[in-house]
């Protein structure tokens, strides 16, 4: 299988990752030799659409990294919390055997998944004191409670929690459902704070951030064929081997 790179990626689907039963998604590059940087990629508050970020996934191993997706629920009772830290506790257990690192890796997320990645970083007791190597942020807004806490992001940087790791955010200039500016918000507390971050902007929107197109007689977000959504995937999977780097 090959990406729309042109590079060889292998997928694997539907392992299975904890408890819940729920699964996720495997990419990495094909016969790559020895760990390959490695990425927890979060999908947004969308029930069980690790499908919506596959050819961004595959996008980002072509790229040489292995990505891992998997699948959460926001309408389950605890809101998701669960499924997201029992992925989280399989990558760091079995990315090594899956053929990258689950010591150190790059936790990312798109729109909801954005403000549970870098809320594990701010508040790493609830990974047994784990952080990521690194937190990407894709398309996220963060004055609000994090799926993964319960706390709000922005809240708790003016109360001095350090995430202590670099965070890297990419948002669509043209975003009406999660504006720009609560990136550029987020970054200048961050700056502020003294850590360090980077944010780029382009010019796609929510899905587009994310190599996709929003189909309302569905309901979900399929591929997009759209030059700026494809461009915008590849900005991304060029900042997630960046921060994985």
């Amino acid at each position: 299988m090959t990406s729309d790179t042109g590079a060889a990626v292998e997928t694997e689907r539907g392992l299975v990752y904890g408890p819940s039963g729920k699964q996720l998604d495997v990419h990495r590059p094909a016969g790559s030799s020895g760990p390959a940087p490695t990425v927890l990629l979060w999908h947004g508050i969308g029930p069980d659409e690790r499908d919506v970020l596959e050819p961004l996934a595959r996008t980002a191993a072509a790229n040489g990294l292995l990505v891992l997706v998997p699948d959460w629920r926001s309408d389950a009772a605890d809101g998701g919390r669960s499924h997201l830290l029992e992925s989280l506790a399989y990558v760091r257990e079995e990315a090594g055997r899956l053929g990258g690192d689950g010591e150190s890796f790059v936790l990312a997320g798109w729109s909801a998944g954005a403000p549970a990645a870098l809320s594990v970083a701010l508040r790493p007791e609830v990974a047994d004191g784990w952080r990521p190597s690194a937190v990407v942020g894709v398309a996220g807004r963060y004055d609000r409670p994090a799926f993964t806490t319960g706390a709000v992001p922005l809240a708790d940087l003016a109360a001095g929690l350090d995430p202590a790791v670099p965070v890297h955010l990419v948002h669509g200039s043209h975003d009406t459902l999660v504006d720009a500016g609560h990136s550029r918000d987020l970054a200048e507390a961050l700056r502020a704070a003294g850590r360090p971050v980077t944010l780029r902007e382009t010019g796609t929107d929510h899905a587009g951030a994310i190599m996709a197109e929003y189909a309302p007689s569905t309901n979900r977000c399929l591929p997009a064929t759209a030059e700026h959504a494809v461009q915008a995937g590849r900005l991304v999977a060029e900042v997630l081997a960046a921060a994985a780097a």
